[in-house]
């Protein structure tokens, strides 16, 4: 049983797009609207794959450049997440991601501060010598089972959050996270080991 219709249309959604065709779930998944679809750029065959009953509520969005991917897990709940992939993101199963939660396996703009004056330039629709972004740096995301990220807490690229663990609201998460541990702070750090 789910909310989407053999058309690829939420159940009474206002929004007027069907869920993309490089979207793939397994069974029982819940979206409260396709709109969370609607930043979505990859072109991959299988840009976003959803496990068996996952529920995605409003706020959610998945923002996925031309080669982004995300995974995610059975069971996992996100609520007004953002999901943001140039790269690969990838959720394990039965977690618990927060209102405004950030994950992003870019900085989708340049550090050099010259690189970034050019990034502008080539954003800016209708500039006419509009130059070629510089390149971006992506490095994949892995959150694994049992994760809940707290509301407003944002993951930045690179990071493998360990199994069982939870960061804190409003975490700024730029490193690693060990299996079974709360992370709280900016920088994220270890404030408790769970047994």
């Amino acid at each position: 049983m789910s909310n989407i219709t053999p058309e690829r249309r939420v159940e009474g959604d206002w929004w007027q797009q069907p869920i993309p065709p490089n979207v793939f779930w397994g069974e029982g998944l819940y979206l409260e609207t396709a709109q969370i679809f609607r930043f979505m750029r990859s072109k991959k065959e299988r840009a976003v794959e959803l496990g068996n009953h996952v529920s995605c509520y409003a706020g959610v969005s998945f923002s996925l450049g031309e080669n982004g991917s995300c995974k995610i897990g059975d069971f996992t709940l996100l609520n007004g997440a953002l999901i943001m992939a140039n790269e690969s993101i990838e959720i394990g199963s039965h977690c618990l991601i927060s209102w405004n939660v950030g994950i992003a396996d870019s900085d989708f703009h340049p550090i050099d501060a010259a690189q970034r004056r050019i990034d502008t330039m080539a954003l800016a629709p209708f500039y006419k010598d509009r130059p070629a972004r510089p390149e971006i740096k992506a490095a994949p995301v892995r959150i694994h089972d049992n994760v809940w990220i707290g509301m407003n807490a944002v993951i930045l690229k690179g990071v493998t959050v360990g199994e069982n663990s939870i960061i804190a609201a409003g975490a700024v998460v730029s490193k690693d996270v060990p299996p079974n541990v709360v992370v709280a702070g900016n920088p994220a750090v270890i404030v408790k080991h769970l047994t």
